[in-house]
């Protein structure tokens, strides 16, 4: 049986990193079903893209990550979350596990280290 392909949604404001993210994970084998440029934009597609995670950068205008992460969680409990930043210290990580985020991921940590932590989140997915 082949397992199916993990779903992701990229929200990030910044185009060609949401273009790169999105280019770039579809390459290694990851179903993007999804993008946004803000956290009113990823709330409006969620449920049609339906994703197994959500990666979300912080630094946001608007609706930083952390609260689109929370508008998420009101409507979507289960919903996998990654914050995918430039910005990491422990208040950041301690606000965004409050928030529902799984994961807080430098983005100078690289693609592979996202990569990894998507597949390690979703490892149990049917």
């Amino acid at each position: 049986m082949v397992a199916r392909q993990i779903r992701v949604m990229v929200v990030d404001d910044t185009d060609h990193v949401r273009r790169m993210l999105t280019s770039m994970l579809s390459l290694d084998g990851f179903d993007v079903v999804g993008g946004a440029s803000g956290g009113p934009e990823a709330l409006e597609g969620i449920a049609a893209a339906d994703p197994d995670v959500v990666v979300i950068d912080y630094k946001m205008p608007g609706m930083d990550g952390l609260t689109t992460a929370r508008q998420i969680r009101a409507r979507r409990p289960d919903q996998t979350m990654i914050l995918y930043t430039a910005y990491v210290d422990g208040d950041i990580e301690r606000q965004a596990a409050e928030a529902g985020i799984s994961v807080v991921l430098g983005k100078v940590e690289g693609l592979a280290s996202l990569e990894r932590e998507i597949s390690r989140l979703c490892a149990s997915l049917p």
